[in-house]
């Protein structure tokens, strides 16, 4: 037989057994205090009730006379109105006093204030109406008897206060006294059920703490790398006996653990040696890709040097042009140039248009209207607007047979900077557009004269810099009237 019944119980049940007892005690001590505080309060808010509704009553006898004296004196609507209101106020409450006769000063004192203050509330009412005749003499011959019954009631009204008050105070006393052996009762039972509630604390917490002291001091060894530990000495069979035993299975079995863990870690490396591998790959595919370009520095420097013999030779025409196309070169090979202000991307357009007007002899019409200079400070990604600018002239403009215009906007909307790219062109079908939009259109490979900056690149780049969707929008009312390209750029004023 075991000889330490604790030892077979779960932790649970040792912590219910170390809180039921003392926390029954409590429930049933406090249920008993709370009935008869309940019932001791119920009587301390009934003492002092009768003198609260004389004050009441004082009050609204007040705002009668006061109102019934401000409409003789002022005859408005509003002040009428707030007599009658009082009025009835008044009337309500005097109608809870006694109307019998009984032998009791109170009692005949309530019974007076009752019949006067009817008499009273009479008297106002035709003073209100003598005045709304306009029957001068009665309405001041009755005024002064209605004052002195006002006085006398209110007179009736504090006597009868002082008398319940007393009466009230003996009532208060009794019960206050009441209140005070219930809280030394209070008192008293709280701390037999603190000191019960410590002993068995104690005594089930020695059955709980001694073997987790045990368990934690070996969890240490283990923690610092001492396998070599004994085994935790298992005494009880409740949660933390389970743990002890499950501890010391894991110890038993650590070292072939770690090995695990590290060959799995040399896997890792190794795969992560491979993709780093396969990354320099790519990395040197790409290096000799853009080597095998032609090197936009020396483009821009061959085109400054050209510009050079062009301004010396006296081809002005020749030398603003060949100008213009190094800046237009500039401005890609420029360093920490991808997010710019929306003036700078506005001045690359105007010089893209130039390039192209000389090429097609002043054939593209563009026009630019800015509706607030201010707009101009605000940043965004950079080669946005050119390429809108390139697709307008080389896939809605290039092949018309009417004049060619290109309008390009910048406007605010709110929070929002709004730039719209308008053309007259061929225009787009609405299943085109949805492909673009959606990002799954790829632009014909046959427009040579193309930078390379494709719809899905600047629409992927917009998304990523200002961290929202449907920030372009593409409108047309069908093929041969034209394209309307609107962004919606939140406004940045520096780059974040």
């Amino acid at each position: 037989m075991n000889k330490r019944p604790l030892s077979n119980l779960t932790v649970r049940n040792k912590m219910l057994l170390a809180f039921f007892l003392p926390t029954a005690l409590l429930i049933i001590i406090n249920l008993f205090l709370y009935a008869n505080t309940n019932r001791m309060m119920k009587s301390l808010d009934t003492v002092f009730k009768s003198n609260t509704t004389l004050n009441e009553m004082s009050q609204a006898l007040g705002l009668v006379q006061a109102s019934m004296t401000d409409y003789l004196n002022t005859r408005t609507s509003d002040s009428m109105e707030d007599y009658y209101r009082y009025e009835e106020d008044y009337e309500d409450m005097i109608e809870l006093l006694n109307d019998e006769i009984i032998d009791s000063d109170n009692y005949l004192l309530e019974r007076n204030i009752r019949k006067v203050s009817e008499e009273y509330l009479r008297l106002t009412t035709e003073i209100i109406e003598a005045k709304r005749g306009g029957n001068v003499e009665k309405y001041r011959g009755l005024y002064d008897e209605a004052k002195n019954l006002y006085v006398s009631i209110n007179n009736m009204i504090y006597s009868l206060n002082n008398e319940q008050f007393k009466k009230n105070t003996v009532s208060y006393k009794a019960l206050t006294d009441t209140m005070g052996s219930l809280e030394g009762i209070n008192l008293m039972t709280l701390i037999i059920i603190g000191l019960a509630n410590m002993s068995f604390i104690i005594l089930i917490a020695a059955t709980i703490t001694n073997p987790l002291s045990k368990l934690s001091e070996a969890a240490n060894k283990v923690a610092v790398g001492d396998f070599e530990v004994e085994p935790v000495p298992v005494v009880n069979n409740d949660e933390i006996g389970v743990v002890s035993k499950a501890f010391n299975s894991m110890v038993a079995s650590i070292d072939d653990y770690i090995k695990t863990i590290k060959i799995n870690m040399e896997t890792e490396r190794l795969m992560k040696e491979k993709e780093l591998l396969m990354e320099t790959h790519l990395k040197d595919a790409r290096l000799k890709y853009l080597q095998a370009q032609i090197n936009p520095h020396f483009l821009f420097n061959t085109l400054n040097a050209g510009a050079q013999m062009a301004m010396m030779e006296g081809a002005d025409r020749t030398n603003e042009y060949i100008q213009k196309v190094a800046d237009f070169f500039r401005y890609n090979i420029k360093k920490d140039h991808d997010i710019v202000t929306i003036e700078e991307e506005l001045e690359l357009v105007e010089t893209y248009i130039y390039i192209i007007n000389v090429r097609f002899a002043g054939d593209i019409h563009f026009d630019m209207e800015i509706t607030d200079e201010n707009l101009l400070k605000y940043y965004m990604p950079s080669m946005i607007l050119q390429p809108i600018v390139e697709n307008s002239i080389n896939y809605g403009v290039r092949n018309i047979d009417w004049e060619a215009h290109i309008k390009l906007k910048v406007y605010r909307m709110e929070e929002t900077i709004c730039i719209s790219i308008e053309d007259n062109g061929v225009g787009m079908s609405e299943e085109l557009i949805n492909r673009i939009l959606t990002k799954d259109y790829v632009a014909s490979e046959d427009k040579v004269d193309s930078n390379g900056v494709g719809l899905n690149n600047v629409i992927n780049r917009l998304e990523l810099y200002f961290k929202e969707e449907d920030i372009m929008s593409i409108e047309s009312e069908g093929e041969g009237k034209g394209t309307k390209t609107v962004f919606y750029l939140p406004m940045k004023e520096k780059n974040v």
